[in-house]
């Protein structure tokens, strides 16, 4: 039978151990815009959709919401992850969801919205441009 005392220092080991061997990672940043790419096939064209959270942008047949987009902090490696919601449009006027899910820039081929006439990926989340209505504006000459 083990006495309290000789399990004392067991335990303390044991969580220096789990603590001390765990990696640190900073929290994952909440970013307010996604920015995707989106590929028309038929045309061959690229063009760069920027989505605020909570908002719908319609690219061809093809409505996509973004609800969330997260990066990692400058000093760990890059993962940039959104979740979004993608509905096609139907010829009858109606929306049919295609897919719901997260995507990731650093993964494209890993949950991407497939579609015969269009794709979407995401390439980075991004803040909104701080608002330079008050206070100094950046090529205003100093004070």
């Amino acid at each position: 039978m083990i006495s309290h005392k000789n399990a004392l220092p067991a335990i303390a080991a044991l969580l220096a151990a789990l603590i001390l061997g765990a990696p640190a990672r900073a929290a994952m940043i909440s970013n307010s815009v996604a920015v995707f790419a989106a590929l028309d096939k038929v045309t061959g064209r690229v063009s760069p959709l920027e989505i605020k959270m909570g908002q719908t942008v319609t690219f061809g047949a093809l409505k996509i919401t973004a609800r969330s987009c997260y990066t990692n902090p400058p000093t760990e490696a890059p993962e940039t992850a959104a979740f979004i919601e993608v509905e096609e449009l139907l010829l009858d006027g109606s929306a049919r969801r295609i897919f719901t899910g997260w995507t990731f820039a650093e993964s494209p081929g890993l949950h991407a919205v497939e579609h015969p006439t269009f794709d979407v990926w995401l390439t980075s989340c991004k803040m909104p441009a701080p608002d330079t209505s008050f206070g100094r504006r950046p090529n205003s000459p100093r004070p």
